[in-house]
């Protein structure tokens, strides 16, 4: 088995949205804000490769959206999902499996595409069985007012319309032998983060569990989360396991750092290590 990164460009969302009650003094540290209080976040994604198997982990926000609509996320940056995925050597037809971890618009947005001027919309990966929950999919397509605008139905509706998408069953073990699956309900309902064997450790993507290494003190919880309280204990169970089994922490939304590791200190749990995915 293999694993490739696949890079999709940068965005900008407000950096008291991404660190709640943590005041600017202090996250400003580690992700410093523009001049409108913005800061830089990646949505790094994550294809694996098994013998006949090419499972993608998230697609990222897409190219679908209107002027107006990208004008609030300042995409920036020369990587795209298409170009990453032909530097692994691989074409959108190739992939056989997309996993989406959540139906947010910056983790699914590349699933669907216009298939010509009149609006008609296909899936980008045509050959491939789209993966979610029948509780997240419930959750996204009747969504609640204060998750509303991150659920786009032009992202999420095609999907189930075209037959290709499948529910995994969370009280059943992982129906790919590539990876567990770990369910978080404090950011959306039933996230799905995979936890994959790899190279003798084991490599968690982290989605929006842990958007990015400056996301680890506990208290740093987003302002996005439905249920801030709950991910504080998810976070919590989550990283202990990580710090006494080293296991590598992969940060979609990270806008420099690939992966790390944790470890126990005095404080809490505590960044131990970055690091890039191709040296484990």
């Amino acid at each position: 088995m293999k694993l490739h990164v696949l890079n999709t460009g940068f965005f900008k969302l407000d950096g008291g949205a991404m660190f709640g009650v943590v005041p600017k003094t202090i996250w400003q540290r580690t992700n410093p804000a523009d001049e409108n209080n913005l800061c830089t976040w990646a949505m790094r994604c994550l294809l694996i490769e098994d013998g006949d198997k090419l499972i993608m982990i998230d697609n990222g926000i897409g190219d679908k959206q209107d002027a107006k609509f990208f004008s609030h996320y300042y995409l920036h940056g020369e990587d795209t999902l298409q170009k990453s995925l032909n530097k692994a050597g691989f074409t959108e037809d190739d992939v056989t499996d997309v996993f989406l971890t959540h139906l947010h618009f910056d983790h699914c947005g590349g699933s669907v595409k216009y298939k010509n001027s009149e609006g008609a919309l296909e899936l980008v990966y045509k050959n491939a069985t789209y993966w979610s929950n029948e509780n997240h999919w419930k959750w996204a397509t009747e969504p609640n007012m204060r998750e509303k605008a991150s659920f786009l139905k032009e992202n999420i509706l095609p999907i189930q319309e075209s037959g290709h998408l499948k529910f995994i069953d969370p009280s059943q073990p992982s129906p790919f032998p590539q990876f567990d699956i770990f369910y978080a309900n404090g950011h959306t309902d039933k996230m799905m983060i995979p936890i994959i064997p790899y190279e003798g450790r084991k490599v968690a993507f982290m989605a929006d569990l842990l958007p990015s290494s400056g996301h680890i003190p506990l208290p740093y919880v987003m302002g996005y989360d439905t249920r801030p309280l709950l991910t504080l204990e998810e976070k919590a169970k989550f990283l202990h396991t990580a710090a006494d089994e080293g296991i590598v922490l992969y940060l979609e939304h990270d806008p420099v750092n690939e992966c790390c590791t944790v470890q126990h200190t005095e404080k809490g749990v505590r960044l131990e290590k970055t690091f890039s995915l191709n040296e484990l």
